[in-house]
């Protein structure tokens, strides 16, 4: 199973590391709300890997049968690792390439609120609440919670869906 896990995992984290690398390399040419988008695409595409994975095991572990809750296992796992994958980059990212992120997504929140005709009170309690936002996710502990968070429910999406579709009883030989 570790083979299985690792090699599904590590290709699911690979395709969201390398996307996530070049959104935010063109994230003032796409915009935040496309780059949200596109990571989100990317996750659901990454984690079909989940599915594959959970099917290799099934055919070439487990002799052609798998129970749901093994299958959910396996799936998990295999999220886990690429979801880990996934936080490294952003570790990287956020440190290295963009330590204003914080500020410049604030930033976007507050000047989308002022164009969707948000009072003035409203936009300064945005401003109040993105402020605070900015200085906790500087903490590397929360940074890294929230950003585990933002993959997870489609990796477990994608596990509870691989698992009862690729869920088959062992075939009893005939005596």
């Amino acid at each position: 199973m570790k083979r299985t896990v690792l090699t599904f995992g590590l290709i699911a984290g690979g395709i969201m590391a390398a996307m996530m690398l070049i959104t935010t390399l063109f994230m003032d040419e796409i915009g935040f709300d496309k780059g949200e988008i596109v990571g989100y695409t990317t996750m659901v595409l990454a984690f079909l890997m989940t599915f594959f994975g959970i099917k290799s095991y099934r055919d070439n572990v487990a002799g052609g049968a798998i129970t749901f809750g093994r299958a959910l296992v396996v799936g998990l796992l295999i999220t886990t690792v690429a979801t880990v994958c996934y936080v490294a980059t952003w570790e990287g990212i956020y440190y290295k390439l963009t330590p204003d992120f914080g500020e410049k997504y604030a930033a976007y929140q507050v000047e989308r609120m002022k164009a969707s005709g948000a009072t003035q009170a409203q936009i300064d309690a945005r401003a109040r609440q993105m402020e605070e936002f900015s200085a906790m996710y500087r903490n590397p502990f929360v940074n890294v919670a929230l950003t585990f968070l933002e993959p997870l429910p489609v990796g477990l999406l994608m596990t509870l869906i691989s698992a009862g579709i690729l869920r088959r009883k062992g075939v009893t030989p005939a005596s």
